[in-house]
């Protein structure tokens, strides 16, 4: 296949924990799939973005632990049918994340342009990405590795920078060979990049054939392309998802793309990108994109401010209101309140590594968490019991399980359920119930078109999320939770 026919094929890489962007990016549940942008997660907009351009069949590639997350967002956000979930069992950073995809674009002799794109970062201007895009493929085509640098607008600390030729390749117009990458800088460089005109902040996005990355990757880490190669070399489908060889991929080392090609290869290009781009990292990065009112307030939710300037407020539920305040930061979930300086937002990964560390949950998951049939979220809890607001999807299911230490009563608000229990079916409606004893093994499904909404009331000795031994699971959870809190995966966590 000639370079000039090489079809387009999108590699959405769905990792990053987001902690910065807590108390409502967790570790179980991030950034990438946060309601950030009109309901739209960062994920499905990143998809949005592209899913029009004339291309082959994408790729994403994201962790195990986010799967049924992943494929979810992606299904609601018209992610094609022919295009391929790669999952990881573990996160390895950018480099393998994309041989892997690579791996993928070139099997039985093929290649392709990949377009690569974490799936948390903003993009206001389309159609700037896509002349972009445009001008960045003659130099992909011929081999080069081109990446997008964005056009600075403020002496930025929290980014990367690339540093480009100031007259474009030959024949290649908008495209400037990469001289140099550099990590963050304090404040005194990054105000000397700006002035130098030749720097871009990194964006993390690329274009290059699938091919040309693999050869660059074996030159430069052979290490990781043979872990990967193995890793691939066995891979299964399982209804949504590929999975890979996990032992090989478990021993491939972790390294970022720029650590592993892009600062060493021979032909690195840059094209240069003013579109309004973010990578949405931090509480200052969102209020910086955020609609603002007349006083620079950008506020969301429930939000009362009077005498504020420059403020990003966020409420979930409940009323915040704010009096004279400047350039803070308070965003107020179910289970956590944040309040910060602006100046100081890059600092949050530091507290939550601290609530990590004093073992405290609201650093991991959230008082809502998601399976793949729906989710459930915390309304309260006392000694010996715990009251849960349950969603099911339609058409989903629990698992067949059983619990050896809680009894459960299930209250019917909307929807239709259908009830399994200890062998017998029936159905409740809205304000009818059901009680689970201990011990019985049981199932709760959506037959219905709307989706069901419930209360659980849970009574027993222990109400620990591992209390769960499944029988039957249509998503290939494993038969026990079995594991404390800490050590499960998200979608482990609990909850049929």
């Amino acid at each position: 296949m000639s370079p000039e026919t090489l079809p387009l094929r999108v590699v959405l890489l769905v990792g990053g924990s987001g902690t910065r962007l807590w108390p409502m990016s967790r570790e179980h549940h991030p950034k990438q799939f946060l309601p950030l942008f009109d309901g739209r997660s960062p994920l499905q907009d990143t998809w949005l973005r592209v899913a029009d351009l004339p291309q082959g069949a994408p790729i994403a590639v994201a962790n195990e632990a986010y799967r049924f997350l992943a494929a979810e967002h992606l299904r609601q956000a018209g992610f094609p049918a022919q295009g391929t979930l790669i999952l990881e069992p573990e996160g390895r950073n950018t480099a393998p994340a994309i041989a892997l995809a690579a791996l993928r674009a070139t099997r039985d002799g093929a290649d392709a342009l990949l377009l690569v794109l974490p799936s948390d970062h903003a993009l206001e201007d389309r159609a700037a990405f896509r002349q972009a895009v445009q001008s960045a493929s003659p130099a992909a085509r011929a081999g080069w590795l081109v990446t997008f640098g964005v056009l600075p607008d403020r002496p930025e600390t929290g980014y990367g920078y690339v540093r480009a030729s100031a007259e474009p390749l030959d024949g290649l117009p908008g495209v400037h060979a990469v001289e140099s990458f550099s990590e963050k800088p304090d404040a005194q460089r990054a105000a000397a990049y700006l002035a130098a005109g030749n720097y871009h902040w990194n964006s993390g996005m690329f274009l290059f054939r699938a091919s040309a990355y693999l050869d660059a990757l074996g030159r430069l880490r052979p290490d990781i392309l043979r872990a990967c190669r193995a890793a691939m070399a066995r891979t299964r489908d399982d209804g949504d998802f590929t999975r890979i060889e996990a032992a090989a991929f478990l021993g491939c080392p972790a390294e970022s793309v720029d650590y592993a090609v892009m600062e060493h290869a021979d032909k690195v290009a840059m094209v240069g990108l003013a579109a309004g781009w973010s990578d949405i990292g931090s509480w200052d990065a969102l209020w910086r994109i955020a609609a603002r009112d007349g006083e620079g307030n950008a506020l969301q939710g429930d939000v009362q401010a009077v005498g504020c300037r420059n403020v990003y407020a966020r409420s979930d539920g409940r009323l915040v209101s704010l009096l004279g305040l400047e350039d803070v930061v308070v965003v107020d979930t179910a289970d956590a309140v944040l309040v910060a300086a602006r100046d100081r937002v890059q600092d949050i990964r530091g507290l939550v590594a601290e609530l990590k560390g004093q073992g405290r949950p609201e650093a991991l998951v959230s008082h809502r968490v998601f399976r793949p049939w729906g989710h459930y979220e915390s309304i309260d809890a006392g000694d010996r019991f715990q009251v849960k607001r349950i969603i099911v999807r339609p058409g989903e299911r629990l698992s067949l399980q059983l619990h050896h230490h809680r009894a459960e009563h299930w209250i019917v608000v909307k929807g239709t359920a259908r009830v399994t229990r200890d062998g017998e079916t029936f159905f409740l409606t809205e304000n009818q119930s059901a009680y689970i004893p201990l011990g019985t093994k049981h199932r709760l499904e959506n037959p219905g078109t709307i989706p069901l909404e419930l209360i659980e009331v849970q009574s027993g000795t222990y109400l620990g999320e591992d209390d769960i031994v499944r029988f039957e699971d249509a998503y290939g959870r494993s038969e026990t939770a079995g594991a404390g809190l800490a050590e499960l995966p998200e979608e482990d966590l609990s909850g049929g």
